[in-house]
């Protein structure tokens, strides 16, 4: 059975969240985790050992995007270790495929990237954008269970300090709970903060800064906007959508930002 541990973090977030692992914060996360890990097993989601795949997947020296979510996908077959993604063979018609995916996918599409062909998005994750969730785990149908377990210190640390060591950075913040990450966020020089309601349900339309507007006649333009920006910084835009084959209608990424 797999043992949570901070050596599931990879080195180099480690060295980001600097004397956190000597905290009572961190002592109090690993003996409530163990706890909750040891008779349950079969119903924490992700795996333990895909609790910090995130971080895993993008490494701190990639980072150019951060999206936050809020905690894992608590019905089964879903949650990964990434924020908002899930397994490639969830088909996109059936009542599995998470209404904050159909909206995404319909953002994507209305900024001239193409509809996602699947929920999968680890691309986005190997391209430098880190799905990072502000709980890392849950129990199976029980939305929010760990929230209060004591990720929130680990998070928050880890959020402050990639603000202050990396400028030029794209934060996607969706939804009251990521927004009230801001003041960390702002402790960074130069990141560029995109915010909207959460893509999720009807919540998505039902703000002052709806992700998308009301009958999806036009997206928050968040997947532009962070790849303008990129470019502007000398960075390399995220290609959100894999180039289509000859004779898909989806246009070429790289000539929105040209």
């Amino acid at each position: 059975m797999h043992s949570f541990s901070a050596d599931d973090i990879p080195q180099d977030w480690r060295a980001l969240l600097g004397n956190y692992f000597e905290t009572p914060e961190w002592e109090s996360l690993n003996t409530r985790l163990q706890k909750e890990i040891a008779p349950n097993l079969g119903n924490i989601r992700p795996e333990p050992q895909n609790f910090f795949k995130a971080l895993a997947l993008t490494p701190l020296s990639k980072v150019k995007v951060v999206i936050l979510g809020q905690d894992p996908y608590h019905s089964p077959g879903l949650a990964q270790g990434l924020a908002f993604s899930i397994p490639a063979h969830i088909p996109k018609n059936s009542r599995q495929f998470p209404s904050s995916l159909r909206n995404i996918s319909k953002a994507l599409a209305l900024e001239g990237f193409g509809n996602l062909p699947n929920g999968d998005l680890h691309s986005w994750a190997a391209q430098g954008v880190l799905l990072l969730n502000t709980a890392l785990s849950v129990e199976l149908g029980e939305a929010g269970s760990h929230a209060n377990l004591g990720w929130k210190p680990l998070i928050d640390r880890l959020i402050s300090a990639l603000a202050q060591q990396k400028p030029n950075l794209v934060w996607m913040l969706w939804g009251g709970h990521a927004l009230s990450k801001l003041p960390l966020i702002k402790l960074g020089k130069n990141q560029l903060i995109l915010q909207s309601s959460h893509p999720s349900g009807l919540g998505v339309y039902k703000t002052s800064q709806p992700f998308l507007q009301p009958g999806a006649k036009a997206s928050c333009g968040h997947f532009s906007k962070a790849n303008k920006w990129l470019v502007q910084q000398g960075l390399e835009p995220i290609t959100w959508v894999a180039l289509s084959n000859k004779g898909n209608e989806d246009p070429p990424q790289a000539k929105l930002f040209s």
